[in-house]
């Protein structure tokens, strides 16, 4: 695997992590009415889940890439549609207007149950599996390991950092809050991901086999 590759695939990675969406969302609002117990706990599942799509996009996706150049043409070209909705998607996003303030009073969940449930909040989003689909491909080497196996590394990675910026969030919740409910915060944000949604989707359609 090339370095530039990897690096790219870091970087990218490490936007789109940190961007407003339905996990860090969550994790941060849990963390503010339930503890950061709670939130890096849930960090962990939603991490966990990272491997169920990239071994499902890995395993798939490496047979289609090494055996037809028009089905790999097809999902290509799909992958890249796909990204560009989401840039839309991200287009049409409003602040999101939520209450950081409030308190629940709720009973105590053990360390495996919150891990469970981020990890199925993760594996049974199909959403998840369509953009591991579009994302990784196209940072795999044709000069590297098989493919099946690079995907998987980078799946590992993307893992790795989501957990540490997921369980940052849920630790830093308390000094977020000033930021999530920011509007300039919001308008630079959904700019930055629009565009690095954009640039993917780019990359893609320029891609080879």
């Amino acid at each position: 695997m090339e370095l530039g590759l990897i690096l790219s695939f870091l970087g990218a990675s490490i936007i789109l992590t940190v961007m407003p969406g339905p996990d860090n969302i969550f994790v941060l609002t849990e963390s503010l009415t339930k503890g950061h117990r709670n939130g890096v706990a849930l960090s962990f599942g939603l991490g966990f889940g990272v491997m169920i799509h990239t071994l499902a996009a890995a395993t798939g996706l490496s047979i289609i890439i090494q055996n037809s150049a028009i089905a790999f043409t097809v999902i290509k070209y799909l992958g890249a549609l796909y990204l560009f909705y989401l840039a839309y998607k991200a287009f049409k996003e409003k602040q999101a207007s939520f209450d950081l303030t409030s308190s629940e009073n709720v009973e105590k969940e053990s360390i495996s149950f919150l891990i469970r449930k981020g990890f199925l909040m993760n594996i049974l989003n199909p959403k998840v599996s369509l953009f591991f689909i579009a994302f990784l491909p196209q940072f795999v080497s044709p000069h590297g390991f098989n493919v099946t196996f690079q995907m998987i590394v980078l799946g590992v990675m993307f893992m790795v950092q989501a957990i540490v910026i997921f369980s940052g969030v849920a630790i830093l919740s308390g000094r977020l809050t000033d930021y999530v409910n920011s509007p300039k915060f919001w308008k630079v944000t959904k700019w930055s991901k629009i565009a690095v949604l954009t640039i993917l989707g780019i990359s893609l359609i320029l891609s080879k086999k």
